[in-house]
């Protein structure tokens, strides 16, 4: 992690906490070189697979684009918007532990 301060590689963690409901960790971190003290949030990065289209070419996973492809497939049909939303979240899941 660079310091902001005088940009050096070398800081160290003081503290770490869980926020935002354990979504998010916060860490204090001091700079070796300066001893100025800073805050940082990590948060984790969950990359979808790619998608294969028929033609060969591979395309990013699009979230919007299941909805939509979902809500058109299903508006004439007694199926409720949480049920859908249920779906594409076990989709999504599903995809993830399969990456």
């Amino acid at each position: 992690m660079h310091c902001p301060f005088c940009g050096a590689d070398d800081t160290k963690v003081i503290d770490s906490r869980l926020a935002s409901d354990g979504a998010q960790v916060r860490r204090r971190r001091e700079c070796q070189s300066c001893n100025e003290r800073f805050t940082t949030f990590e948060t984790a990065e969950l990359v979808m697979p790619r998608l294969m289209k028929s033609d060969g070419r591979r395309e990013p996973f699009d979230e919007d684009k299941l909805r939509t492809g979902m809500l058109r497939a299903l508006e004439k049909r007694p199926v409720d918007t949480e049920d859908i939303e249920l779906s594409i979240n076990r989709i999504m899941k599903r995809m993830r532990a399969t990456g």
